[in-house]
């Protein structure tokens, strides 16, 4: 059972937590537009062989969307338009940041997130939040992606914790039990209400030690 004052260190996913795609209608017009049925374009964008490889540094984000492209026969202003819609529906979740930042005060605040090799310029240029995460373990920039119990223990030796004292946040099933079979402390983010409360928890009682 958790307490408050063990948890010296909360590690984030991004997308899916942090980053959630709140406005679905750009994919919905393309998957009307490709004859596909709903959720099968983000399936199909993120189990492409291609863009499993970019996730561990194999590929590049060009070649991701060049296969894409290809699946669907589109031509290369398609294939552009696509990837500029893919992403138009995501967003931050400002309640959480704002969580992140009063966390920070009392705890070690990390990240571990399974994306492709431009992720770190969206972190630090566009969204400019990668100086809240340290560590930021990036899979394309490590070469191995959640749930390979190797990700974990790298941000557990930047660390310098034992897992037992690290709190970990995902929304897929699979990443939170690579988590906990290397020992770490977890929450299976659902929704923000329920990962609010489980923050508060921290941020009412400092850390212990």
């Amino acid at each position: 059972m958790r307490t408050p004052a063990e948890v010296k260190a909360v590690l984030w996913d991004l997308g899916g937590v942090l980053l959630r795609t709140e406005n679905l209608e750009p994919r919905r017009a393309w998957e009307a537009r490709l004859g596909l049925s709903d959720w099968e374009l983000a399936e199909a964008v993120f189990s492409d062989p291609v863009s499993r490889a970019a996730s561990v540094g194999r590929a590049t984000v060009e070649e991701i969307w060049q296969a894409v492209g290809a699946r669907f026969g589109l031509d290369e202003e398609e294939t552009a338009r696509l990837r500029a819609d893919f992403f138009r529906g995501d967003r931050l979740d400002g309640q959480l940041l704002h969580a992140i930042r009063a966390l920070r005060r009392a705890r070690r605040v990390g990240m571990i997130t399974n994306a492709w090799p431009d992720i770190r310029r969206w972190l630090e240029n566009e969204w400019r939040i990668a100086h809240l995460f340290d560590p930021l373990i990036i899979s394309a920039e490590v070469g191995v992606a959640k749930p390979d119990p190797r990700i974990y223990q790298l941000a557990l030796q930047a660390l310098g914790l034992p897992a037992h004292q690290v709190l970990f946040i995902d929304d897929f099933a699979e990443n939170i039990a690579g988590a906990q079979a290397v020992g770490m402390q977890t929450h299976h983010f659902k929704d923000p209400v329920a990962l609010i409360g489980t923050l508060q928890e921290l941020l009412d009682e400092p850390a212990a030690g």
